[in-house]
């Protein structure tokens, strides 16, 4: 079982073993994302997202046996490896948590190679499970109403990361991504220079002929590329933040 960024161990939820378990939710999952300077973004969190971070792309292996490449987006938070500059001891700073967060401990894992053998794991490393205080996962043998919530919450997570990675092949196919640097200075002359991402292309953008501008539109691609192109200006953003941290 493949551990994704945040995560510690996971174990998959099972009645008779986790019969007692219990989640202390005020405990701040914020802690858990203040070393991570990006997470992944669903095209659906788009219109929040980018009122705040800038929104890159980034090369996740290879899609399929014609071995194009796969590409996934991200909410950027720090400039920096490590550094997240919306986390302030165990508080979030900006105004939109990604789902990505927002479904910690838990997360929709396979169990095995079959793609449709999937289960509700947790985070068995967190230390808000427990067996005294908090919500409780099952009740007389059947899960309780929080981790139905859960598990609807994170099957819809599911359905929207695949919505996602296939307008990524949209772009992908249409070759409209390429490397992106972002260069800024600040007055004591530290610079930053971050690379390793993907932005819009924007010649071949312009260049689309009419019938491909018909296609994007139609697949709601042009609002989710201008919400990308207007996040971008939030690298400024985050230089400021850091700046004044």
């Amino acid at each position: 079982m493949s551990k994704p960024p945040m995560y510690g161990e996971l174990l998959p939820l099972d009645r008779e073993v986790h019969k007692n378990l219990k989640l202390d939710t005020s405990k701040s999952v914020v802690t858990r994302v203040a070393d991570q300077n990006s997470v992944f973004l669903a095209a659906v969190e788009f219109g929040d997202a980018c009122k705040e971070f800038p929104i890159v792309f980034v090369r996740a292996g290879n899609a399929g046996p014609d071995a194009k490449p796969a590409v996934a987006p991200l909410a950027v938070f720090g400039l920096r490896a490590g550094s997240n500059l919306f986390v302030n001891g165990d508080q979030w700073t900006g105004n939109y948590v990604p789902a990505y967060i927002r479904r910690y401990p838990f997360v929709m894992a396979r169990l095995d190679d079959n793609a449709n053998n999937m289960a509700v794991c947790y985070d068995s490393t967190w230390p808000a499970f427990n067996e005294t205080t908090g919500e409780a996962l099952f009740k007389d043998g059947q899960p309780t109403e929080f981790v139905l919530n859960a598990k609807t919450f994170l099957e819809n997570f599911e359905q929207e990361a695949e919505r996602t990675r296939l307008i990524c092949e949209l772009l992908v196919d249409m070759e409209l991504l390429q490397p992106m640097r972002f260069e800024a200075e600040l007055p004591n002359g530290e610079k930053f220079d971050v690379e390793g991402f993907l932005a819009l292309d924007e010649k071949k953008y312009a260049e689309l002929p009419d019938a491909k501008v018909l296609e994007l539109h139609r697949n709601g691609l042009i609002a989710l590329i201008e919400m990308h192109r207007l996040s971008l200006t939030n690298m400024n953003r985050l230089v400021g933040k850091y700046a004044a941290a």
